[in-house]
């Protein structure tokens, strides 16, 4: 029993991290159809997203206060760089993101976003973050997953398709005022840029969590400095002071949504799997929600689909995966090399020596 139970445990550590990104994405699947939704409803995005960082930061203010006691000393340069942190994670990425489904589709911004894996490990190899050996087959799919993915993002930009037939009524209508106006070109600029300041973005991630390790800290700070970016940024854009009502309504759930579970625990999830596993990990589990987002606007919504997203995101995947199998053969190996090192250590550890009955005595390893 005592065994049985540690081989749980054991699985449930190795796989903890697969777990909590499995549900993050669950997140996001919903987070695309309330933010939709919400929209439609007639809510401004930049609104959203500054409300949305406020309710995150006050909701993670508690914990990170009573949890974190113990915390680096924020120095000015530490929070210019958090700083810089919130603007690529929240203030510029989420503004361009979201503004980008007013011209596009929740099922085009889900696919999109893979290729946030392939763009992240472009950015690592160039900072030499990640190694590439050509001659290694591994090596080899790295870069044909980086080229396969990227191709698959240019079909679903350039070619849309015939669109699909619905296969019957949809089972829930998003009901309010529309206001995407589809312009393909324009709505893939602003996602295919917000898709490359988030590689950016977990890229810092990794180096600003060795110098400021609290993860529930850091996600606090995110969500404070981000919002005040994004009110600036807004009250730039935006000068109707009824913007900024909210009512009791699907503009006010999508808000809370966002602010408590994407802003507040996604977040604090993807900073600790990128602590535990690295940034490529993390991007490497958003293939779920497309295919999540694909099923629902179908099937559920009654969204438009085309034939040019259908092609390209499975071309996009494929890719993803052939990056990742690349990407498993240097964690296999690094974990050879720490087991191999291990045994080095123990093989050549030195004697000891301790005193007994008055002479030395020599103790081997």
């Amino acid at each position: 029993m005592a065994v049985h139970s540690w081989s749980l445990g054991g699985t449930y550590k190795r796989f903890k991290p697969h777990l909590l990104m499995v549900l993050a994405q669950i997140g996001f699947t919903f987070l695309y159809f309330v933010t939709e939704a919400s929209f439609n409803h007639g809510m401004n995005p930049h609104v959203y997203i500054t409300y949305r960082h406020i309710v995150a930061g006050v909701v993670m203010l508690p914990f990170a206060y009573f949890l974190e006691r113990i915390r680096p000393k924020l120095t000015v340069a530490l929070f210019l760089e958090i700083f810089v942190l919130s603007l690529l994670g929240v203030g510029l990425t989420l503004n361009m993101y979201f503004a980008s489904l007013r011209f596009t589709s929740a099922t085009f911004l889900a696919s999109v976003v893979n290729t946030i894996a392939s763009l992240t490990f472009v950015i690592a190899i160039v900072l030499r973050l990640e190694v590439l050996d050509l001659r290694n087959p591994r090596g080899i799919a790295k870069v044909l997953g980086t080229l396969v993915s990227l191709a698959g993002v240019t079909t679903m930009t350039l070619y849309r398709g015939p669109i699909m037939r619905n296969l019957g009524h949809p089972l829930i209508h998003l009901q309010g005022k529309t206001t995407i106006q589809e312009d393909w070109v324009k709505g893939s600029i602003l996602t295919v840029a917000s898709c490359i300041a988030w590689s950016i973005w977990y890229i810092m991630q990794a180096f600003t969590l060795k110098r400021y390790p609290a993860r529930l800290s850091l996600t606090t700070w995110m969500c404070f400095v981000g919002a005040a970016q994004s009110a600036v940024f807004t009250a730039i854009v935006e000068h109707k002071p009824a913007a900024w009502i909210i009512g009791f309504n699907i503009d006010l759930w999508s808000i809370l949504f966002g602010g408590i579970v994407i802003s507040g625990i996604v977040i604090f999830i993807q900073l600790w799997c990128t602590e535990e596993k690295g940034p490529v990990f993390v991007t490497m589990f958003n293939p779920l929600s497309t295919i999540m987002v694909a099923l629902l606007a179908y099937f559920v919504f009654g969204e438009k689909l085309y034939m040019g997203s259908i092609i390209g995101g499975i071309v996009v995947i494929v890719g993803l995966y052939l990056l990742l199998w690349g990407k498993e053969g240097d964690q296999a190996r690094q974990r050879e090399e720490s087991v191999w090192a291990c045994e080095y250590h123990n093989d050549h550890k030195p004697p000891t020596f301790t005193q007994a009955a008055g002479k030395d005595t020599k103790e081997e390893p």
